[in-house]
């Protein structure tokens, strides 16, 4: 069993940055892929990034260029730098650990016009 708790989210002007993080309660080196999804209002949730292994990532063309994952296994910890945030990236994030039933509670992040 592991714990995920998601911060960083917050209230943002339209262009501006967040950077969110999500704390494992254990040792996140023997999760191979993670992963940040986001739901907004009367949406599904979505893939927003995925980090496997050593560094591979994937973004959906929604955030591609804008979005960046990333994770310190030492810190156990993963990372979510967001820039160039548009309204529609307004949404709960939310961290997993692919493959498995281990997600956080959700950060809030709301992005004004």
């Amino acid at each position: 069993q592991v714990q995920l708790v998601e911060s960083g989210g917050g209230l943002v002007q339209a262009g501006g940055s967040l950077r969110l993080s999500c704390a494992a309660s254990g040792s996140i080196f023997r999760f191979n892929a993670m992963g940040w999804y986001r739901q907004a209002p009367g949406k599904q949730r979505e893939l927003v990034a995925v980090i496997i292994g050593l560094g591979g990532t994937h973004y959906p063309d929604s955030v591609k260029g804008r979005f960046t994952i990333s994770r310190d296994n030492a810190k156990n910890t993963l990372y979510l730098q967001m820039n160039t945030l548009k309204p529609e990236d307004t949404a709960v994030y939310y961290c997993h650990v692919e493959g498995s039933g281990f997600w956080g509670q959700g950060t809030l992040v709301t992005v004004s016009a």
